[in-house]
């Protein structure tokens, strides 16, 4: 069992922190020059995965927490909604979209493995005891 300290040890926070990345990085393309709108909005829902991550785990309490990470779960579907649509309008190609969705798919996982193992647990402080994360 592992005790997390601070927001950084936690691996679906790293990850998605990563995902940030590549996302800024693939909407800085020229393709999605003229795309202001799809773009910024992509951007959010990346930043959002990340950001209610680390807000629920600020919270304190392991119920707001988990409220926190279905968020952060609907976000990431948002995301992917956006992705599909700079696909369909050839702002990425198959292989971009493939690569993100999957690294979306492990983030995904682990959030609902992250829930699986609060809810299970007897932990309801600040400092959250993980059984297992993936």
């Amino acid at each position: 069992m592992a005790t997390i300290n601070k927001i950084e040890e936690l691996k679906v926070w790293q990850d998605s922190r990563a995902l940030v990345k590549i996302i800024f990085e693939i909407t800085s393309a020229d393709k999605f020059s003229k795309e202001f709108f799809l773009k910024d909005q992509i951007k959010r829902s990346s930043i959002s995965i990340m950001s209610n991550i680390a807000e629920g785990f600020g919270r304190g309490g392991n119920k707001e927490f988990i409220h926190f990470l279905f968020i952060a779960n609907g976000s990431l579907n948002e995301l992917k909604s956006q992705l599909y649509i700079a696909f369909d309008l050839q702002l990425i190609n198959i292989e971009r979209l493939d690569t993100i969705l999957a690294h979306l798919l492990k983030i995904e996982n682990m959030i609902k493995a992250l829930v699986r193992s609060m809810k299970d647990s007897e932990y309801t402080g600040s400092k959250y005891k993980i059984v297992s994360e993936p």
